[in-house]
């Protein structure tokens, strides 16, 4: 995208004289090798019927925790048992506006961020600085702003221009939550399907932005590994610890290092995305842990030093700083703490008053100078500090226990239901192992020490934490770092094997860490559908978490599977906002593989991976607004999406019926004609309270209209297989996805046919359509039925 700036040094008429003027004019676009297509920046309203159509099969399903609605001044508005509030909203429509309000908090954080990187990388690097996500192999570098803006960027400047469009839309849609607005649940849904999309359009900017800038890995599926875990981390150094998701400030803290030939003198560590996207811009940095680690690892006063930036960072971040004598630097006006502002305060001022303890915390604005100043007060402490942590030793934790009046509290208020007084009165008998065993099922949250909660003050995250010392030190894994973007080649030699279902299916399992069980949960799904040669890609505090677990062989997951965008890969994409490669390899199945026309023709691509693309997200440690945010995007390209026990309260499912044949036809373009599919995919959107129950629904869900007999055989193989592993039988809607005997796996078959023959199972006329919802895409009329 391009504007038309011009420069007149003297414009004189006769009634004016004008001297110096500079100007940009409007912006047009460079033209590109594919014509415009029909839907280019669209607005709310654009995609509002091919909404409708998913939301018809896909029918809202609500699960309100509260019958009030209390956003207003108005008060408190009973809305139980259908009646409506004093503005006339219903409880459907409240919990929707819910939905869209959440999902737009969280497109507007990523595009915030993305804004703010892309300003500081402007302004360091210039807005005519090239973007290369991958060289020669990634010509299609950005599937969804190409695909929804019809704007192909080029330069980071360009990036500039695209954030205009997605910040326009988002506020938008944060208006239509205002009191006395839309008033229809499905309308509302359909809004939230535009906050995904946009939400993507804003990750792929943010994205797009750091990999060309920043030089990370370019579409690598050989991508460096780096150490992750708290056991990775050399205590006997000086250790600067970053928290958050905005790179620059990490990256300029390294920046310094190398300069000062420091790089292996300190400890360079990190929690959530900053750390992930750290390793993808040095591989001496090393991964902390996830999101939930935050509070253990601050609380083992293992780092000397405590650098924020933006997202996913404790609120108490300064408190639990000061309990360790961890000086504390804020790198973002998101994240001021109530800290001083001293960017323009000389460095060395700004060092002393941090070593010598009179400042616990500052703020500073500036990337460089906060590197700087990162590694010179985590010189100046690391003597002083002697890594003072507050984790209590064996007997101190043995005297704790003894206090525990098994009241329960801690129980009660524990989002997992740990059994914390068990394990406190074995602890009381000197038994640490039960404490010990919580570890990995802890989420760090801290809700037991939360105020009023236990009689006794016990701080039991920390007693968690210290009964654990002996696993903590051997937490040493390996992770793949991020590789950024999916190869167009990669595409090529996959498309056709995943459109027709020979590669079973694409599971993207990204999200935070607040999983329900132990944080191996992940790495245990997806090593079964490794093994089973299905594609898993995954970002995020869900990708570092896979890499801590290993395999009967010693290995992470990283270590023992390829990294490559191929069956039986394991695809770590990056950070948060690395999450569109994944559904952008959707995208780009359809457009490279498939060839449909890619520019600003959303509604056609979404159309061909809802029929044909066998791919299914998974969170299963669903937690911040940005996880709605990032699902709905998933949604809208009508692919499925799993949550974990925690996913019930976002309050609402989208879930089909299959006993509703109704709901279950496609439009044959070929013929014009109506074909019934079955249920395929079953759900956009549903939560499960296991993770067998989950493994059972991923090849479930894969299914699609545009299998061939040979890969629905493979699909329905593993369904069945799993579903006889989990729960002991044959699944009960066997009949549902058989359309032809082809379709029975071979090895299966007599028990099968079987079941088809007590169900009055047929045949389908049209196994095998040129599956479409959208009659436009119909190439020939049929005989109305369905044209």
């Amino acid at each position: 995208m391009k504007k038309a700036r011009f420069k007149v040094d003297e414009l004189e008429s006769d009634i004016f004289k004008i001297t110096g003027l500079e100007a940009t004019v409007g912006a047009f676009y460079e033209e590109w090798e594919e014509a415009p297509g029909p839907t280019p920046m669209p607005d709310i309203s654009t995609f509002r019927d091919w909404d409708r159509i998913l939301l018809n099969k896909y029918k809202p399903f609500y699960l309100p925790l509260c019958d009030l609605c209390c956003l207003c001044t108005m008060g408190k508005c009973d809305l139980s048992k259908g009646k409506k509030g004093a503005c006339g909203l219903d409880m459907a429509a409240q919990q929707s506006r819910i939905v869209l309000l959440s999902c737009a908090i969280g497109a507007a954080t990523h595009a915030g961020h993305g804004r703010h990187m892309v300003e500081e990388l402007v302004s360091k690097f210039g807005s005519d600085y090239p973007l290369d996500v991958g060289g020669l192999s990634v010509l299609v570098e950005a599937p969804h702003t190409r695909l929804v803006t019809g704007i192909k960027p080029r330069t980071l400047g360009d990036l500039e221009d695209v954030l205009d469009y997605v910040e326009k839309e988002i506020t938008h849609l944060l208006s239509c939550c205002h009191t006395g607005q839309e008033g229809d649940n499905i309308d509302f849904e359909s809004k939230a399907f535009h906050a995904g999309m946009i939400d993507h359009v804003g990750m792929e900017i943010c994205d797009l932005a750091q990999i060309s800038a920043l030089n990370f890995p370019k579409a690598d599926p050989e991508a460096s590994m780096v150490d992750v875990g708290m056991g990775s981390i050399d205590i006997t150094k000086p250790v600067i610890l970053v928290i958050g998701h905005n790179v620059p400030p990490a990256a300029a803290i390294f920046d310094y290092m190398e300069d000062g030939g420091l790089e292996d003198s300190i400890e360079l560590a990190g929690i959530c995305c900053t750390a992930l996207d750290l390793t993808r811009y040095t591989n001496k940095a090393k991964i902390a842990g996830p999101l939930s680690h935050q509070l253990r690892f601050v609380r083992s006063g293992i780092a000397d030093v405590i650098v924020v930036d933006e997202q996913c960072i404790r609120a108490d971040i300064l408190d639990e700083a000061k309990k360790v004598k961890a000086p504390l630097i804020s790198t973002h006006y998101k994240n001021f703490q109530g800290l001083p502002n001293r960017t323009e305060d000389p460095t060395d001022e700004i060092v002393s008053d941090m070593v010598e303890g009179r400042s616990p915390g500052v703020v500073i604005l500036d990337s460089d100078k906060a590197g700087e100043v990162a590694v010179r007060v985590a010189m100046g402490v690391f003597p002083k500090r002697k890594k003072s942590g507050i984790i209590p030793e064996e007997s101190e934790i043995i005297e704790y226990a003894t206090k525990c009046t098994k009241c329960l509290s801690c129980q009660r208020v524990c989002p997992n239901y740990l059994p914390l007084p068990e394990a406190m009165e074995a602890a009381a008998k000197g038994n640490l192992q039960p404490l010990s065993d919580l570890y990995e099922s802890c989420i760090g949250c801290g809700r037991c020490e939360g105020e009023g909660v236990c009689p006794n003050e016990l701080k039991l995250h920390s007693i968690i934490i210290g009964a654990s010392r002996s696993k903590i030190k051997e937490e040493r894994f390996k992770v793949r770092v991020g590789r950024g973007a999916i190869s167009d080649t990669e595409i090529r030699r996959v498309g056709g094997p995943i459109v027709m279902g020979e590669i079973p299916g694409v599971i993207g399992i990204v999200g935070c860490s607040n999983y329900p069980g132990s944080w191996k949960d992940n790495a245990i799904m997806i090593e079964e559908f490794l093994k089973r040669r299905f594609i898993v890609t995954t970002t995020g505090c869900a990708a570092m978490n896979i890499g801590m677990y290993k395999n009967e062989d010693g290995l992470s997951l990283y270590e023992a599977y390829s990294g490559a965008f191929d069956a039986g890969g394991l695809v770590n994409c990056g950070s948060c906002v690395s999450n569109p490669h994944i559904s952008g390899a959707a995208i780009k199945i359809a457009s490279i593989f498939a060839k449909r026309k890619l520019n600003s023709n959303y509604e056609e691509i979404a159309d061909y991976i809802h029929n044909r693309v066998g791919a299914v997200g998974i969170s299963w440690g669903a937690m911040s607004q940005k996880a709605s945010s990032i699902a709905s995007g998933f949604w809208r390209l009508g692919i499925p999406v799993i949550v974990g026990p925690h996913g019930s309260k976002y309050r609402r499912a989208l879930l089909g019926r299959k006993d509703k044949e109704e709901n279950w036809y496609v439009i044959d373009a070929r013929t014009g004609k109506r074909v019934y599919t079955g249920p395929a995919p079953e759900h956009l959107f549903i939560s499960v309270e296991t993770k067998e129950e989950a493994m059972t629904l991923i090849p479930k869900l894969c299914i699609r209209p545009n299998d061939t007999t040979k890969g629905r055989s493979i699909k329905l193989n593993h369904y069945i297989d799993l579903h006889k592993r989990f729960y002991g039988a044959m699944p009960d809607d066997i009949q549902l996805f058989v359309r032809t005997m082809a379709d029975i796996p071979i090895t299966m078959k007599d028990e099968i046919l079987e079941i088809l023959k007590e169900k009055g199972w047929k045949e389908s006329e049209v196994p095998a359509p040129d599956p479409t919802l959208l009659p436009r895409l119909v190439r020939k009329k049929g005989d109305g039925n369905g044209s």
